[in-house]
């Protein structure tokens, strides 16, 4: 979709695609922000209130339509805002170009920009001097403390919407590099509930059947671990007919596998009978080596984790002869064996790579909690400890409170007698 937008009126600092493409991408951000009331309420609070008045944020997300509504409402707030990707695949052009034309953000970012592009827009965020930073997977936290720690002083905290970028804040914290807070938006129950859950659920499976068309019901889908992202994983592709086999390195998330109807075993046995393969355990080279040598023929391996090492690509290029695509964002490797693997996305996460992420409705509480998170280190400026901070339980009651009005679902309270029992230790049988 073309206009006549002339690239030069646009004033904003910028590098996306395509400015023209603005269009296209203010009337997808508008159909996105139908299914996100919770956020819509807290951009119009902050609108009134100004709590982010004279904060600099850098933001590090995919660039969604739903990333785009959580952008809006940070300027809503007040905040001097500049958003890069937190993934080369997972851009969307047009919404970078409207954030850009008809919002008046700085973004930073082009679908299948090349890993040198991606680390100088890692770079062009901390020249922004944030303030706060609302980080997923923590790439700009970490640069920021191995190659820009004089600009700690100003950090007033972050925000970490994945469970990889945890990992890493948790052993930055061990090793005494993490010096200020980092709220876990990523454990509030809003969040990985719902988006860990049922978004990665749903969109996984919309990211390999775009990509590959094929029909779900009667193959193999291995699951690569069972956090919410792979319970969410496996339920769905039960639901679609998938005979379902999880592999995990916790026994209790094993057993938990197990004991919800799921087959249990290690990768090496599952190389040999899966049909498809997504990993979404947050580690690295889940999938390896000698797990292609044994894979069927045509098996197809797809990642929804944040980073693109779980799969061990490099060994797969090491075993193959040629690599070709054969769908838009699908490459079949011709091992020398005389076997194929076919890959989705580069590895990358699959969901955003060749599909558009989670539903909004989902994505509506995660970025509810991110907005509030940002409010909150604001508010509390000078008084939160250093290292991983959870993110208020009230905050995340008041969002799920949101959901449910929005969804126009009503729930009990508890009566006052019910009060008195619970904060009394003298009743009982």
């Amino acid at each position: 979709m073309s206009t006549t937008i002339a690239p030069e009126t646009v004033t904003v600092k910028h590098e996306i695609k395509d400015i023209t493409l603005a269009p296209l991408g203010k009337q997808r951000i508008e159909w996105a922000s139908r299914e996100m009331p919770v956020l819509r309420q807290i951009r119009d609070r902050f609108a009134a209130e100004k709590p982010l008045a004279g904060i600099r944020i850098a933001a590090c997300c995919h660039v969604t339509t739903e990333t785009a509504n959580l952008a809006i409402a940070l300027k809503a707030a007040g905040a001097d805002a500049v958003l890069i990707a937190s993934n080369p695949l997972s851009t969307q052009d047009d919404v970078a170009a409207s954030l850009v034309y008809d919002h008046g953000i700085s973004v930073f970012a082009i679908k299948g920009e090349d890993n040198a592009t991606y680390h100088r827009h890692v770079e062009m965020a901390l020249a922004h001097r944030p303030h706060i930073i609302v980080d997923d997977g923590s790439d700009v936290t970490t640069t920021l403390v191995l190659h820009h720690a004089d600009q700690i002083p100003e950090i007033i905290g972050t925000t970490e919407e994945t469970t990889t970028g945890l990992v890493r804040l948790n052993a930055m914290f061990k090793d005494g590099k993490l010096t200020f807070p980092a709220i876990a938006v990523n454990d509030a129950e809003t969040k990985h509930f719902f988006d860990n859950r049922y978004g990665t659920g749903q969109s996984t499976l919309d990211g390999i059947i775009r990509a590959t068309n094929i029909l779900l019901a009667g193959k193999v889908i291995v699951v690569a671990g069972y956090g919410w992202c792979g319970k969410g994983v496996a339920l769905r592709a039960r639901g679609m007919g998938a005979n379902v086999v999880v592999t995990e390195i916790n026994p209790v998330a094993a057993i938990e596998a197990a004991m919800d109807g799921f087959r249990v075993m290690p990768m090496d046995e599952a190389a040999k009978v899966g049909d498809i393969f997504i990993t979404v355990t947050g580690n690295k080279h889940v999938i390896r080596r000698e797990h292609f040598e044994t894979m069927k023929d045509g098996a197809i391996v797809a990642n929804s984790g944040h980073f693109d090492l779980e799969i061990d690509l490099v060994a797969l290029n090491d075993l193959s002869e040629s690599a070709s695509f054969v769908r838009n964002f699908t490459q079949e490797y011709q091992l020398k064996s005389g076997k194929s693997v076919i890959v989705i996305g580069e590895g990358r996460l699959v969901n955003l790579a060749a599909a558009e992420g989670h539903p909004a409705s989902v994505m509506d509480m995660s970025f509810a909690n991110q907005a509030l998170a940002c409010e909150f280190l604001v508010k509390n400026k000078g008084n939160l400890p250093a290292g991983v901070v959870p993110i208020p339980k009230d905050v995340d009651q008041e969002i799920a409170r949101l959901k449910l009005q929005a969804m126009g679902i009503k729930i009990d309270t508890l009566t006052p007698e019910q009060v008195h029992y619970l904060n009394s230790w003298t009743e009982g049988t």
